[in-house]
């Protein structure tokens, strides 16, 4: 829980300071539909295609959290496991964890940010990464490649860990 606390924190100051960075017609701007007081469009939230390219969010949602004395661990699926240190690739939207147009460590997640206050889904539908190189945070989806680690007990909640990540070709 802290962790998403971090998370919701570190994305609502990154997406106010890089929203107030950004010079009129340049830099980023939102999706289509998402003007300030207009309800966004439908279409602009909805979860990704399948691919057969990348490792599905469907597949790393088989975890079920189990009771273990005095706290709650995650049990994941034996295909989920199976993953654990394994070069993957992900597709997802960024969730920034610092100021600035580039990213070396931040939240990939199943669904966008809909609202800077608000974490898009449980911890199994969010990645931390941490890239090689700096990426270049947007609105739109991205696809990494990277060492995934599958967390059995992560102090900070999170299920899953993407490392030496690059942007995929």
């Amino acid at each position: 829980m802290v962790f998403m606390l971090r998370i919701a924190a570190f994305a609502l100051a990154a997406l106010v300071g890089g929203a107030m960075a950004q010079s009129p017609g340049g830099g980023h701007t939102p999706p289509p539909g998402t003007k300030f007081g207009a309800p966004p469009d439908q279409a602009v939230f909805r979860p990704l295609p399948e691919r057969r390219d990348v490792v599905s969010w469907k597949l790393l949602a088989q975890v079920e959290l189990v009771r273990l004395k005095d706290r709650y661990a995650p049990q994941f699926s034996s295909s989920v496991a199976a993953l654990d240190r394994k070069e993957v690739k992900l597709q997802g939207f960024m969730m920034p964890l610092q100021m600035g147009d580039k990213q070396s460590h931040f939240v990939l997640s199943a669904m966008p940010v809909t609202c800077a206050f608000c974490v898009p889904g449980g911890p199994e539908q969010l990645v931390e990464v941490k890239a090689k190189l700096p990426v270049t945070y947007g609105f739109e989806a991205v696809v990494l490649s990277g060492k995934l680690e599958v967390l059995k007990d992560d102090s900070n909640g999170i299920f899953y860990r993407l490392t030496d990540a690059v942007l995929a070709k």
